[in-house]
């Protein structure tokens, strides 16, 4: 019996002499899950105060477009509310994507989730982040602003669902893209992304917002439906839209990297020939 107790009292301390800093080590690693998950709470913070404002002063403009019975059937409706898109979020991007990179947008965070810029854990934390803010944003400017919400995305007349589905694909996925390659991928002008990105959104809306809206963003639609409390029947193609364009920008992103698009035309303004 004597001699058990020697065998086992020997055992802990050959352990304990092999693992002298384990209580620190278990002590670093329950503070590095705590940093991790404040790191996601604030993203999320970040995606949430962001996608408000950006949707806010957007949804703001269109509806003052609306006030002054100006609409997206005329160019300079098309136009006036196309820049408000653009350029709202163009400044919000510019202001955020320090934090948490300046997504507002689940069909964005989706395409950078795939393409690995992003991780998924993160991505779980940003997506109801930024419905919520589209939420926020339009019931902001529903409660603020006179008169009945003009922002509910609908397909104009003679618009199929179909071809609905495919112009917010296509919208979206030159918005996703130009975002890829001009934030995921890191080179000398990389802060200055916000511009492209917003003129991204700019160009989309502009071929886009007459015929379905122009959401572009499940969010964006998302949000002006449930302050309206009115989904219209094809609501779905404002989320199957958006996801097909992440999808299709995600793939070719995918190409493009895959094929060392570096050395393609090497000596751009590329820090290094590769990704940072």
């Amino acid at each position: 019996m004597r001699d058990n107790r020697r065998s086992h009292s020997g055992s802990r301390d050959r352990r304990s002499h092999q693992r002298p800093f384990q209580s620190y080590e278990e002590e670093r690693e329950r503070q590095s899950k705590w940093k991790q998950l404040r790191g996601h709470l604030v993203a999320a913070a970040s995606e949430f105060i962001g996608t408000t404002m950006f949707l806010w002063f957007a949804f703001a403009a269109t509806q003052a477009a609306a006030q002054n019975g100006t609409t997206a059937t005329t160019t300079d409706g098309l136009l006036f509310i196309s820049l408000a898109f653009g350029f709202s979020l163009m400044v919000t991007v510019w202001a955020h994507y320090r934090i948490s990179g300046g997504l507002f947008n689940p069909a964005v965070t989706l395409a950078l989730c795939i393409t690995k810029n992003v991780p998924w854990l993160r991505g779980l934390f940003l997506l109801p982040a930024q419905l919520l803010g589209g939420i926020t944003a339009a019931a902001l400017v529903s409660c603020m602003l006179p008169g009945p919400i003009a922002t509910v995305t609908r397909l104009s007349v003679g618009t199929s669902i179909a071809q609905g589905v495919f112009i917010e694909a296509f919208g979206t996925m030159l918005l996703v893209f130009t975002i890829l390659m001009l934030a995921a991928e890191k080179h000398e002008t990389t802060p200055f992304a916000p511009i492209g990105i917003g003129l991204a959104l700019f160009v989309a809306e502009m071929g886009c917002v007459l015929y379905t809206g122009g959401a572009l963003n499940p969010a964006r639609a998302f949000g002006p439906s449930v302050a309206d409390t009115d989904f219209p029947g094809y609501h779905y193609i404002y989320w199957f839209g958006p996801i097909i364009g992440a999808l299709m920008a995600s793939a070719y992103y995918g190409v493009c990297r895959f094929s060392n698009y570096w050395e393609v035309n090497p000596g751009q303004d590329a820090k290094k020939p590769e990704k940072a």
